[in-house]
């Protein structure tokens, strides 16, 4: 059981790349093009930030599964939940419809990426390889 989350886990950090990449080109098109925050914009980052939260269950669960008896398990776990807590930050301007809140987006994105590769960095091997 815990091979399946574990694949799972090591699966969706592909999906959250690929909607991270969507989303920085999305937002930076619309903040240099000074558009509004439309729909998609709101349902691209829910979209992100419902990945991450998924790749934390996950990362939850094999944690609850492997154990904590390793240093750099608490220390992916906990950057890991930093980079969570940052994707949730958009909610505060839900509201705003601006250009501004695109660039918000756009930095939360990058702000979160680079807290997950900080995050990935920790662990022992080549992390960044795909598994099957």
């Amino acid at each position: 059981m815990i091979d399946l989350v574990f694949l799972l886990h090591s699966w969706v950090r592909w999906l959250i790349v690929l909607v991270a990449v969507l989303a920085v080109a999305k937002f930076a098109y619309g903040w240099m093009n000074k558009a509004t925050l439309d729909k998609m914009d709101r349902g691209l980052m829910s979209g992100f930030s419902g990945l991450i939260d998924l790749q934390a269950l996950l990362g939850i669960l094999l944690i609850l599964g492997m154990g904590w008896n390793q240093a750099y398990r608490i220390e992916h776990a906990i950057t890991m939940i930093v980079a969570a807590v940052l994707a949730h930050v958009p909610m505060r301007w839900r509201k705003d419809t601006s250009a501004t809140a695109l660039r918000n987006n756009l930095f939360v994105v990058v702000g979160v990426v680079i807290v997950m590769i900080v995050g990935i960095g920790v662990l022992p091997g080549l992390r960044w390889m795909f598994r099957f």
